[in-house]
């Protein structure tokens, strides 16, 4: 029954809180995690453990008391993990409990009340107009592919949508003459982004010489050589390509920083918040003000070098 209760619980996570399986799977070894630290006093916390800990159990979980799991989270973050994985961790248990105390089998959590790590306010790395240019313009337009990936990076910047969201457009989803893509974003959330007038002609472009990709993928937008969808992992892989062409020094940039960058200019632009925060698709205003301090930096930078008494 107890590892029938942790299938219940994963279940929920899908179905009720449309969670992605990359989640699940996350929450469900922080689970086994906290399970093999109360079994033993300590915890296995390297993913290439994963194999070595008995699975998490309910009636493990229920024995637990807040001192253990506060105890757990300084485990945590004195084995070499950061505030933001230990948060997580606290995360993947208040999600647990808090399904165990709905569904009746707990009176109370034990995990409610406890606060999570603090964690250092990073901000968002960001590419200037000049670099985020130089890397759409990287690409090979006499090719095919080179087509491709032109499309692919004006579209990361021009609708700030993650690598993942661009991976799963259909070519159904993406309305050139409106400059229109329908996305669906974390726990299935669909929502309109928008295509800028060099991400439209750049698609028109692809589109053209698609059907020559290898045998077509029927709904795909975007395809690799053979003619089957492109990854997630593959759009990583070209921004990466790139970068290391255009932007030697600048190795930290991947496709959310593009994401990052869209919504950093958008708001140097005068770009309301809150049009911001719907563009990108947050859920939470807050997701979205970390963005306001970069540019507030950006201001204080020009402001340094331009104002007579700076």
């Amino acid at each position: 029954m107890s590892a029938i209760d942790i299938l219940q619980f994963a279940h929920h996570l899908k179905v009720e809180r449309g969670y992605s399986r990359h989640t699940i799977r996350a929450y469900l070894a922080d689970l086994d995690q906290f399970c093999d630290y109360l079994a033993r006093g300590r915890a296995a916390l390297a993913p290439e453990a994963l194999d070595d800990r008995p699975p998490a159990t309910f009636d493990a979980l229920a024995r637990a008391d807040r001192d253990r799991i506060r105890a757990y989270l300084a485990h945590v973050q004195t084995s070499g993990c950061t505030p933001r994985t230990a948060a997580r961790k606290l995360a993947s248990l208040r999600a647990a409990y808090r399904y165990f105390v709905r569904a009746g089998r707990l009176e109370a959590s034990p995990a409610q009340g406890l606060r999570a790590p603090r964690r250092a306010k990073d901000l968002p790395e960001v590419l200037s107009i000049p670099e985020v240019t130089a890397l759409v313009e990287a690409p090979d337009t006499d090719t095919p592919l080179g087509m491709r990936d032109r499309a692919l990076l004006e579209v990361l910047y021009s609708s700030g949508a993650r690598a993942a969201e661009v991976a799963g457009l259909g070519l159904d989803d993406v309305d050139l003459s409106r400059g229109l893509m329908r996305v669906l974003g974390k726990r299935n959330k669909e929502r309109l982004a928008h295509l800028g007038s060099y991400a439209v002609a750049a698609l028109h472009r692809y589109l053209v010489v698609r059907p020559g990709l290898g045998t077509p993928h029927p709904a795909r937008l975007f395809l690799n050589a053979r003619g089957g969808p492109l990854s997630t992992r593959s759009i990583q892989r070209i921004v990466d390509r790139y970068v290391r062409q255009v932007l030697p020094g600048r190795s930290e940039v991947s496709p959310h920083t593009l994401r990052h960058t869209f919504a950093t200019h958008l708001l140097d632009g005068g770009a309301d918040l809150r049009v911001v925060q719907e563009l990108l698709g947050h859920e939470s205003l807050s997701s979205t003000q970390v963005y306001t301090h970069v540019s507030i930096d950006r201001l204080k930078e020009v402001y340094r070098q331009a104002h007579p008494h700076a």
